[in-house]
């Protein structure tokens, strides 16, 4: 065998006696077989989260298990890479404190003895110091999740500035004192977009009121309409429809406005983790919010729809931006069983936002009014530079020592915690590693590798098509939409809060799988129902039912993700996964125009999804199984052992 260096974790418990312990539930999950971390394993081409912490290249595995990854939020597909950044700074941390050890002895170099560490008994030399997690903690992510507020205004915003409004054909000038019932029956605009032609200037007010007036019923000529007018009593006030005149052959460009946002979302997360790793959290996540407020401001002033266009895509660029880099900070101010709970209560804003902008939209009534409203926030955000330090991790790992103290001092005296005296000695910058890479062919190596990867490709495809598809179409399944959008954010409360107590008591697979079919037996039951007015509460019921299931689903897929995929290429897997997710986002605004080809369409389509996203998950194992490209990286790793 080779002779080299075996890198260990200092234990937690062993070193840190006073730190409380992790739960045993949530180190049980961790398979025994293969869970171990790499310094940033996986191509940097597929997802944003490959590239190493402080934007090097990854490096050899290091035989260390790895952490749960944190949960998804709006931008889903962006948060489950946050794992990896994770994962590689309590390694690089670690390594300047490891200690050689024999084979065969305590933390060697032989297979049983890397199998069965437990990822939550890890800590890194940040996390000694300053706590896994106390009142500086706290402080810090509370003040991070407030950078989900303004995401979720925008991503939810077009529910209210694109909803339907009631239109007809304009009135000429001189027959505005005609009621529009009695204009739209004379005119025969009863479809909105089209009108006899005639001579309307020949006839007066007075002779369309009379209500024995007609034209002649051979008369069946009909012209387009020129301009329109619009109700002005349904509560929506102004919208999309009636600043730009998007109805008849122009309405599906309210759908395109919302797809630019979400292929900006898309774009962003593949640049947003390199930059992040590259300049640093903050200076990412504060360079995105600045732009977020600037981008969100300016829609205020767009007088035109194809500026409008333009920036709902840089929008949907940064805001992306804003999640990942608060995401990834958050996770990196704590540590231990931490990260996984830092990553999940940091998606508590996200409901509270939904009840806001529904609040603030009911009392605007004006897409412009708004838009000023949701843009402002962020602005205030921005303030937040002063008091949010950069992630000491990833200034340890830069080798910014200077800076990585001044944080740790801070820190520790708010959690009144005494440093040692040998601060300095302690801090050590990791070791540069050599680059390893994984790319998408890998993820088809084996057998259960091609089983994993075409299941989660499905699973995540379907759980952003009903996800969004019930989120983003919320103003299609009639009701109040003000009510219908507080009552969709108030059901996802507790739907977060029971992911978050039971994801690491029990086995993911078949509460994953559960959420599935509840979600599809609301969608089916709402389908039931669909086209009756009388049964409309009953409609909305079955709806917040199912956005309740498919929202704790949300909650699981990630994480159970990252746990199926071996730590060597558990990004390419998740970038992958991504990818198919992104489609799914994509084609969201589009599901609303189902309900104008049949009443039942929308929520049918989504019930067969969700029992088509059921079933790929039955064929899926509990946790990681051994298969021949685990194998091949254990070869890799085990073959180094410490010099006699």
């Amino acid at each position: 065998m080779d002779s080299s260096k075996v890198k260990m974790f200092k234990s937690k418990n062993a070193s840190s006696p006073n730190e409380p312990s992790p739960a045993h539930g949530a180190s049980s999950e961790q398979d025994s077989t293969g869970m171990h971390i790499t310094l940033n394993p996986s191509s940097r081409a597929t997802s944003p989260s490959s590239m190493g912490v402080g934007g090097k290249p990854s490096g050899t595995p290091s035989p260390t298990p790895s952490a749960n990854p944190p949960p998804s939020s709006p931008f889903s597909h962006h948060e489950a890479s946050a794992k990896s950044i994770n994962n590689n700074n309590s390694s690089s941390n670690n390594k300047a404190h490891s200690k050689p050890s024999g084979k065969g002895g305590e933390g060697g170099g032989g297979k049983s003895s890397k199998k069965h560490k437990n990822t939550d008994e890890e800590n890194d030399i940040i996390g000694e110091l300053i706590g896994d997690y106390g009142k500086w903690q706290f402080v810090m992510t509370f003040l991070l999740s407030l950078f989900q507020v303004p995401n979720t205004f925008h991503i939810y915003s077009p529910t209210f500035q694109a909803a339907d409004k009631s239109f007809w054909c304009r009135r000429p000038a001189h027959l505005t004192e005609v009621t529009v019932a009695r204009w739209r029956n004379v005119s025969g605009s009863e479809e909105n977009c089209r009108m006899l032609n005639y001579d309307w200037n020949a006839l007066t007010s007075a002779q369309l009121s009379m209500s024995n007036f007609s034209l002649p019923k051979n008369f069946t000529d009909t012209v387009g309409c020129s301009a329109w007018e619009f109700d002005t009593s349904d509560n929506l006030g102004n919208t999309w429809s009636s600043e730009w005149n998007l109805v008849c052959d122009k309405e599906y460009l309210k759908n395109v406005a919302e797809m630019f946002f979400l292929a900006g979302v898309a774009t962003g997360g593949i640049t947003s983790g390199v930059l992040s790793d590259k300049f640093g959290r903050k200076m990412m996540l504060f360079i995105s919010a600045v732009l977020q407020s600037i981008f969100g401001l300016a829609l205020y002033f767009a007088d035109s729809f194809e500026f409008y266009l333009v920036l709902r895509a840089l929008l949907g660029i940064v805001s992306v931006s804003v999640t990942y880099a608060g995401l990834i900070l958050a996770i990196e101010y704590v540590d231990g069983k931490w990260r996984t709970i830092a990553g999940m209560y940091n998606l508590f804003p996200l409901p509270v936002s939904y009840i806001m902008i529904s609040g603030i939209a009911y009392l605007t009534q004006d897409y412009r009014n708004l838009q000023l409203c949701i843009g402002l926030p962020g602005v205030f955000l921005c303030l937040l530079w002063f008091v949010l330090p950069e992630s000491p991790r990833w200034l340890l790992c830069k080798g910014r020592i200077r800076e990585v103290k001044e944080v740790i001092r801070k820190a520790a005296a708010f959690n009144k915690r005494t440093l040692p005296d040998n601060l300095d000695k302690l801090l050590k910058p990791p070791v540069d590693e050599e680059e390893t890479a994984a790319g998408v062919c890998e993820l088809f190596r084996s057998k259960y590798l091609r089983l994993v990867t075409f299941c989660f490709l499905c699973i995540w495809f379907t759980m952003n098509l009903v996800y969004y598809g019930l989120v983003l179409n919320m103003n299609s399944f009639g009701g109040n939409i003000y009510l219908n959008s507080a009552l969709a954010g108030l059901v996802e409360i507790p739907a977060i809060a029971l992911a978050m107590y039971i994801i690491n008591r029990t086995g993911k697979k078949w509460l994953f799988c559960a959420t599935f079919f509840a979600a599809a037996l609301a969608c089916l039951c709402a389908a039931v129902v669909e086209g009756k007015p009388e049964f409309l509460a009953v409609k909305i019921t079955f709806v917040m039912i199912g956005k309740f299931t498919i929202s704790a689903g949300n909650t699981i897929m990630p994480v159970y993700t990252a746990e199926l995929y071996p730590t060597a290429i558990r990004n390419v897997g998740v970038g992958a996964c991504n990818l198919a997710a992104g489609f799914a986002l994509v084609l969201t605004p589009y599901l609303s125009m189902l309900t104008k080809i049949e009443d039942h369409l929308l929520m049918t389509l989504l019930t067969a999804w969700c029992i088509f996203g059921a079933i790929v998950i039955i064929f899926l194992p509990e946790t990681m199984q051994h298969h021949e490209h685990e194998e091949h990286d254990e070869d890799k790793e085990i073959d180094t052992q410490v010099a006699a």
